[in-house]
């Protein structure tokens, strides 16, 4: 129970009826003595001895909430969610349903659960989950933007203000944070992670994680369980195309895909989600060498495995099932625990197990995992611990939480390129036009995936500017174009508008339909309306800054590519016009970096700096005959992976390695100097690359290997050092097994992954 908590406060909110109900419950009894620390296997076993094979289906059976807003609108008999909502309680009272997901609210957990609690014969509590991707209410910059940051401590908050504000409105269990690796651009998914780099993956996954989780133990109020997903390679769909195949090595699964589950896993991540995808022919939901041999064999994980939405009902279309009882059978039998939304395990699993063909071992298995959730969460304890209609609304939208996004809204956003310093801007004196279809108005904010927060309480670019600004008039708006298609007129009130002004800023880039789930393109480029409208306004010789909205890299063309300012603005969340008015005025520096790389044509994908060399390399430049090039695009990225500018001049200056060499058992110190010849402070990036010249399996022409941030003065000058290790040179050699080679290696120290920055070779003994 909470600190203040007392049976007589909760009756008042619960009922006194549910209270004693619940307290004398059989499943109360059976866990009295498991404590606040969860329950001992003999009183799991206990009570999944007292359960029906129905019962223990339906406690693996995960379905969406019926609930469609609102108190109102779930008991209004007039209401068209009254029926759905009625028939969902109907089924948690005869404990055919184990939990929902992304339901609305308090309210909706507090008659749920009351049913769960009072009315079920067992009186097992539910469990609530929900996608809290990148915020509850308080939305911050979607997770590859954040990524950008290079600051697990940044990613760490703002997932523990996520928990704090979703845990208010009831919610236990997190599906988040997503940890696949994308490599390719094309992909929409690829808003949810941490872009294409596996050990800033690995980092961004274990801080998303201690973050939703909390420091304190799962019973804490405020901690909802993490799930890391979606296992496994889904990022490497074929083409970029959502839901796609996947066909990569095991090589490639363990070095570059599996790391990041591996760092979710050892923040002691709770669950695990089963990817959509097929890997080498055999789906990731009914995939035993996946989530069994590699999962629980191999790495040991005793927690839950979830299918994603209705994973189980697509076997039967990628031809692997031929029904919905075969593919609840194979689903099952793989390793997946419990069923998100299809309902096939409350269906056939009893069947299943009366014929034989599903082990009852199994079954108690799987639902004895569900009940250790519970139990970690504190459900069994006190079922509404994280159910308080008065905490929902005073932990959501906090002036502090706001600040936070505020803060790293700024520090997400890339300065890709700034010539002879058109930024940071003036805070009066110029007059500035905002062109674009995304200068004004609560819309095209938060981005994509998000549930529970709203465009309508972000704030926009033009009030943000005009909120930062000295003198506020002297900035106008004018959307000049759709998002996909031309305004009448648009392009001409943009013209004159530039034309009145001294200095422009042009927002233009994808809508938020435009990433994210389902949300694939063959040309990641700027729409033909919007372009149309940059040529237009660069036409006028006026200074453009042009502001990048954006789910993904993109290829930049035209006007846009050659604008003298550019900046990566993402999808920012609930303080984006804050946030961007800030940096363009230089109130704050940028310091992020890109998390992926941005190709000169969509054609690159997948592009990624961490690829190998072919045997016949062309090194970026000039295109050579007969070595691996493309006729139209050089062999590198417009702006690569780790890049990114700041309002300080960096200049990397010295490397000293000592002697260079690094013996068994020995550490390599790199320090590099790092001076800011600017007039303004700077925050650097400071990124540490390895490469294996020569090796058993051949090695990528790059490894991130470590990065720091320094804070820099005007003029100042900072040692910034790194520690290598033997461990940190680690491969999977020819027979599958971890290795370190002798030999020669080069290592950089610079500003991105195609950046000389300060190198030199040094010897692995």
């Amino acid at each position: 129970m909470q600190p203040g908590s007392s049976i007589s406060r909760r009756a008042t909110l619960l009922g006194v009826g549910a209270v004693v109900a619940w307290a004398a419950s059989p499943a109360r009894a059976l866990l009295a003595q498991a404590g606040s620390n969860g329950a001992a296997s003999a009183d799991l076993d206990a009570l999944i001895a007292k359960m029906t094979v129905e019962e223990k289906a339906g406690q693996i059976t995960l379905m969406a909430a019926a609930w469609a807003g609102g108190a109102a609108n779930a008991l209004n008999p007039t209401s068209p969610s009254k029926s759905s909502f009625r028939q969902q309680m109907e089924e948690v009272r005869r404990g055919r349903i184990g939990g929902v997901f992304n339901g609305n609210g308090a309210e909706m957990a507090r008659q749920m659960q009351v049913m769960a609690t009072k009315q079920s014969r067992l009186k097992i509590p539910l469990i609530f989950a929900a996608d809290v991707i990148h915020g509850f209410r308080t939305v911050f910059p979607m997770p590859l933007a954040e990524a950008g940051s290079f600051d697990p401590a940044l990613a760490e908050q703002t997932a523990r203000i996520a928990a704090i504000e979703a845990t208010a409105a009831g919610i236990d269990w997190n599906f988040a944070p997503m940890v696949d690796i994308a490599r390719d651009q094309r992909w929409g998914r690829g808003i949810e992670g941490a872009g294409e780099d596996v050990l800033l993956g690995r980092i961004m996954a274990d801080a998303r994680v201690r973050g939703f989780q909390g420091r304190s133990g799962l019973t804490a109020d405020d901690a909802m369980a993490a799930c890391a997903k979606h296992f496994a390679a889904y990022g490497a769909a074929e083409g970029g195309l959502d839901y796609n195949s996947v066909d990569v090595s095991e090589r490639t699964l363990r070095e570059i895909y599996f790391p990041p589950f591996q760092a979710a896993l050892e923040a002691q991540a709770a669950t695990v989600m089963a990817s959509f995808n097929e890997l080498s022919g055999v789906p990731a939901t009914a995939n035993h060498w996946l989530l069994t041999d590699v999962l629980r064999r191999q790495w040991q994980f005793d927690g839950l495995v979830v299918s994603d939405y209705t994973g189980d009902f697509e076997l039967i279309d990628h031809g692997f099932a031929a029904d919905e009882r075969e593919a609840a059978k194979l689903a099952f039998l793989a390793g997946v625990d419990m069923s998100m939304q299809s309902g096939f395990y409350i269906r056939h699993l009893p069947g299943l197990v009366k014929a034989g063909e599903v082990p009852i071992a199994r079954l108690d298995e799987a639902v004895r995992r569900v009940l250790a959730l519970k139990t970690k969460l504190g459900l069994f304890d006190d079922p509404f611990r994280r159910i308080d209609p008065k905490r929902e609304k005073a932990r959501v939208r906090t002036p502090e939480h706001l600040d936070v996004a505020r803060d790293a809204a700024r520090r997400s956003i890339v300065l890709l390129k700034n010539e002879k310093d058109l930024l940071p801007l003036p805070r009066s004196g110029k007059r500035i036009a905002l062109i674009g279809p995304f200068v004004q108005g609560q819309r095209e904010l938060i981005g994509p995936w998000n549930v529970y927060g709203t465009d309508a309480d972000a704030i926009d670019l033009l009030s943000g500017m005009r909120a930062v600004a000295a003198d506020p008039q002297s900035i106008v708006a004018v959307d000049g174009s759709g998002i996909e298609k031309p305004i009448a007129g648009g392009i001409e009130a943009a013209v004159a508008a530039a034309q009145a002004a001294d200095i422009v800023i042009l927002a233009i880039g994808e809508s938020q339909k435009m990433s994210g789930e389902a949300q694939s393109r063959t040309d990641i480029t700027i729409p033909a309306a919007q372009m149309a409208l940059a040529e237009a306004v660069a036409q006028t010789g006026k200074p453009i800054v042009i502001l990048l909205r954006h789910g993904r890299a993109l290829a930049l063309h035209g006007a846009v590519k050659d604008a003298p300012a550019i900046l990566a603005t993402w999808f920012l969340g609930s303080m984006s016009g804050m946030a961007i008015a800030d940096i363009l005025f230089g109130l704050a520096s940028p310091s992020a970096r890109l998390p992926c790389s941005f190709p000169y044509e969509s054609g690159q994908e997948p592009l990624y700096y961490a690829h190998k060399n072919t045997g016949r390399p062309n090194p970026p430049g000039p295109r050579q005959d007969y070595k691996a090039h493309y006729r139209e695009a050089p062999n590198a990225a417009l702006y690569p992976f780790g890049h990114g500018l700041t309002y300080g001049e960096i200049v990397y200056t010295t490397l000293d390695m000592g002697g260079g060499r690094l013996t068994a058992g020995g550490e390599l110190t790199v320090v590099a100097s790092i001076r800011n010849s600017g007039r303004h402070a700077a925050i650097e990036v400071a990124q540490l690359y390895v490469q294996d010249i020569t090796a058993s399996i051949t090695r990528p022409v790059r490894e991130l290997k470590g990065f720091q941030r320094i804070p820099l003065k005007p003029g100042e000058t900072q040692e910034v050092r790194f520690t290598l290790k033997r461990d940190d040179l680690t491969f999977l050699g020819q027979d599958m097994q971890p290795t370190v080679e002798p030999g020669k290696f080069r290592l950089w120290v610079a500003p991105s992954a195609q950046a000389e920055g300060v190198s030199d070779m040094f010897v692995l003994a």
